[in-house]
């Protein structure tokens, strides 16, 4: 018999055994929220050819899911599915301005994944994804609710006008490295951040919270960077006050 899940939301377990078919959405197994941009039923975890399977049951939202290290990462649309063959799922989706995230625990590692190798002068073999300080500080402004999280749960994604405020930046900076951001990601195939007609601004900030998060691209690690530059944008005291 097939050994049973363990899902983690909000600090909260949810064992699944055979035979269930577990629902995850607004009205489901796992209520995530009440949401109205989420559908009654989104994602689906269910038994066939003897392993565990995920599924995506929606009609409009996608999900973003990795192994524990970030260095395995799909995009599940409507309609797909994937086994679930690593012993830690990490899973992220947005519908509407918020971002859910919850972990799917398995007893069998079929890939006996391990981390990623290190040549004898410790740098990885696989080259990670070069960003700019400022490109990294704004990927942590947008995800720095998902990332202040002590538990796998939701947060809240700022509109533009926010983050921009947040790292004391004019929209137009702000648009312009998020354009850089999101293009140089799209040149190495990560899926949903090509602007144009059809994928709106808030889609694409949706989707590159959920892919750095997931891919540990950026993590609570870096949630100094935007106490760094608040200091950096602080106005220095006048000379009477220092004198004083």
């Amino acid at each position: 018999m097939i050994k049973p899940l363990r899902v983690e939301f909000c600090g909260e377990w949810y064992d699944i055994e055979h035979p269930a078919d577990f629902h995850i959405g607004r009205e489901s197994d796992l209520v995530i929220d009440d949401n109205p941009y989420l559908h009654r039923r989104f994602l689906r975890i269910y038994e066939e050819f003897g392993m565990w399977w995920l599924g995506n049951v929606g009609n409009l939202l996608s999900a973003t899911v990795s192994d524990a290290t970030g260095q395995v990462q799909a995009w599940l649309a409507p309609g797909a599915r994937l086994p679930i063959v690593f012993p830690e799922l990490q899973v992220l989706f947005s519908a509407g301005s918020t971002t859910y995230e919850f972990t799917i625990h398995a007893p069998a590692d079929y890939y006996a994944s391990a981390a990623m190798a290190t040549d004898d002068g410790g740098s990885t073999t696989i080259a990670p994804v070069m960003l700019t300080s400022s490109q990294r500080l704004l990927i942590v402004a947008l995800a720095e609710h998902v990332l202040r999280q002590s538990s796998p749960g939701r947060g809240e994604i700022p509109t533009s006008a926010e983050a921009a405020r947040r790292v004391h930046w004019s929209m137009t900076t702000f648009n312009r490295k998020l354009d850089n951001v999101c293009e140089k990601l799209d040149k190495i195939g990560v899926a949903g951040l090509r602007g144009g007609k059809g994928n709106l601004a808030t889609n694409r900030r949706l989707r590159l919270v959920e892919y750095a998060v997931a891919t540990r691209l950026v993590s609570a690690e870096d949630l100094y960077l935007i106490d760094r530059n608040d200091e950096e944008h602080r106005p220095a005291p006048d000379a009477a006050a220092a004198e004083a």
